[in-house]
């Protein structure tokens, strides 16, 4: 009964560290509760058997946990878990290519002081400078910056 608590407790331990880094990685309570568990097994190790024994346990449960680190790292585990999708676009794309300074619009919605525009019969979402501008308003880009189209009436 002794081997069976002991075995149960370094297994437990072992399966709980495993479980934080492949499925629940950041949290650390499961891996702190794993590593208590191993603990307490090596612990219990010490205390139910002689001391020659208990080595050989704490040798073995370290070689195991460690063991189980290396052969998840080299056998590609993680790539399962690794996110493998990459982002291509970019935060400042072309969406305001073919606008320049000077082009007229008309406001398609209440600029307060954001809204929508019409410009070069496309919609776009603009800024103004000058506060609220009504709906059907003459506009005039004043300035194009990142992606914002700043506009006054």
């Amino acid at each position: 009964m002794t081997w069976f608590i002991l075995i149960a407790l370094l297994g437990i331990g072992l399966t709980l560290i495993l479980t934080e880094i492949l499925f629940v990685p950041g949290t650390t309570i499961i891996g702190i509760f794993g590593l208590l568990v191993s603990a307490g097994g090596v612990y219990y190790g010490f205390v139910s058997f002689d001391t020659g024994t208990a080595w050989a346990i704490l040798t073995v449960t370290l070689l195991l946990n460690f063991s189980a680190l290396v052969y998840s790292f080299r056998s590609g585990v993680w790539n399962k878990f690794a996110l493998a999708d990459t982002i291509k676009s970019r935060s400042f794309d072309n969406r305001l290519e073919g606008l320049e300074l000077g082009i007229e619009g008309i406001a398609v919605s209440d600029i307060k002081p954001i809204g929508k525009a019409e410009f070069l019969d496309k919609i776009y979402e603009v800024k103004s400078d000058s506060g609220f501008i009504r709906v059907g308003t003459k506009l005039i880009i004043t300035k194009l910056e990142h992606n914002t189209i700043i506009v006054k009436s």
